[in-house]
């Protein structure tokens, strides 16, 4: 077995849980239902967790021809990620639920469709996730580590599924203060994760600069 899969699997599933956020996701997706019947609320959270998966892996597996299609570097978007995710691990350290802020007509003007916006998009699969998914389909050199972050972010979904499912339960098990703490530890994670990526994006950036000054 691969030496690098484990922890390859480690990041994956780590740092897509905390991107993707159900626990941090529960009490807009409860004020969003408020009045729906559990069958509704249950439709509701299969279909958000369908169409988040079927997004982030279009990105995930495409975004390679999306780089040569637009001319975008590798390493130039590891760095704009880094700032994405790092600004989300903020966030989650700050204790913040969500980075967007829905109003009660706001929530009106969604009610017809939450599942694809805002539950689906931008929470469940926002541009963090998406860059995430693409970086690592980029790092995962084998096929191995490719199944394993397609499995990574398959098992996330339905993992954030059975959360947002048992939300009504969970706020009350978990307590604000439970959920403040979790998010805090996740958001400093995320921010670790964050600068590993801006690092691996910088790197090869500065050798080539140095690399062209010496040849001058």
């Amino acid at each position: 077995m691969d030496t690098s899969l484990l922890p390859f699997a480690f990041i994956c599933i780590t740092s897509f849980f905390t991107l993707t956020n159900p626990l941090g996701t529960m009490p807009v997706f409860l004020t969003m239902t408020k009045g729906m019947s559990e069958q509704e609320r249950s439709q509701i959270v299969k279909r958000a967790t369908i169409i988040s998966f079927i997004t982030l892996m279009g990105f995930t597996l495409l975004g390679q021809f999306l780089f040569k299609f637009f001319g975008i570097s590798t390493n130039g978007f590891r760095i704009a990620a880094g700032f994405i995710i790092l600004k989300i691990g903020y966030d989650m350290l700050q204790a913040r639920f969500t980075n967007t802020k829905l109003k009660d007509e706001e929530i009106k003007t969604y009610a017809d469709d939450i599942s694809i916006t805002p539950l689906s998009i931008p929470l469940l699969c926002g541009p963090g996730a998406i860059a995430n998914g693409i970086i690592l389909m980029d790092d995962a050199n084998t096929l191995q580590l490719k199944v394993t972050l397609i499995a990574s972010i398959a098992l996330i979904y339905f993992i954030t599924y059975l959360i947002l499912r048992a939300s009504t339960r969970l706020v009350v098990l978990i307590g604000e203060t439970g959920n403040n703490v979790m998010m805090r530890l996740m958001g400093l994670l995320l921010m670790v994760i964050a600068v590993e990526c801006f690092v691996a994006g910088v790197k090869p950036i500065l050798t080539e600069i140095i690399k062209a000054g010496t040849v001058l």
